[in-house]
């Protein structure tokens, strides 16, 4: 299978967990030259209106990175897209997925892979899972997530740390909003309104920040700390 997977990734101050964030990318971009030597695949950073040291961080990366005003994670997300599908344009495959994660989340090393797989089987879109880091959670508020949910529960949530989707499907849809949050959300429902292929997976889930105050107002953390409260 040949074509061109490219990964977004939104930043708005997010020193404390973007190496990671990247180096995990780095190790999913390695895993998929492996797996899948036919296709090529590039990272774009979207630094949103970034004050603090994320800037450094991802020019230490090797990654492509894009600095912009802060316009929020939608405008954000889109402006990544519209960069790296145009720097792929002098080499445009017949196909080419956007894969979008978040700064403050750690992809799986076969994450890539499994972008690739879903591509081949002729999905436009992949909705994956996401998990919140349980170093960043107090036990009690931990035990209450895993009780909720339990082995290959799946959910239903759409999540922009891991989201897919085709480029062509993508252009279909008209691209992400340019809103403040739920701008993968409203994708997703675009795509099954339309009648689009929607894949959805639970295997392989991104690991995220378990904060409880995040970039946006009703993103994961504001979903993390309604659900599940604080420890008290």
């Amino acid at each position: 299978m040949t074509g061109r997977i490219d990964v977004v990734v939104p930043a708005h101050d997010e020193a404390d967990h973007l190496a990671a964030c990247l180096g995990a990318l780095r190790v999913a971009v390695d895993r998929l030259a492996v797996e899948h030597p036919t296709l090529t695949a590039g990272v774009t950073v979207v630094l949103d209106g970034c004050t603090d040291d994320s800037a450094a961080i991802a020019g230490r990366s090797g990654f492509t990175v894009i600095e912009t005003p802060h316009v929020g994670v939608g405008r954000a997300r889109s402006l990544g897209v519209q960069h790296a599908v145009r720097a792929a344009s002098p080499t445009a495959a017949t196909r080419h997925w956007i894969a979008n994660t978040d700064a403050d989340s750690r992809v799986h090393p076969t994450w890539l892979v499994q972008q690739a797989d879903a591509m081949a089987r002729g999905a436009h879109l992949l909705v994956g899972a996401v998990v919140p880091d349980p170093d960043d959670l107090d036990p009690v508020v931990l035990a209450r997530w895993t009780a909720a949910h339990p082995p290959g529960a799946a959910l239903g949530h759409v999540h922009g740390a891991n989201l897919g989707v085709l480029v062509a499907a993508y252009r279909t849809l008209g691209g992400f909003d340019p809103v403040p949050e739920h701008e993968d959300v409203r994708l997703v429902e675009r795509a099954r309104a339309l009648g689009l292929r929607v894949d959805a997976t639970v295997e392989f889930p991104v690991v995220t920040s378990g904060r409880f105050t995040g970039r946006t107002p009703g993103g994961y953390a504001e979903h993390l700390r309604q659900s599940y409260g604080d420890a008290s």
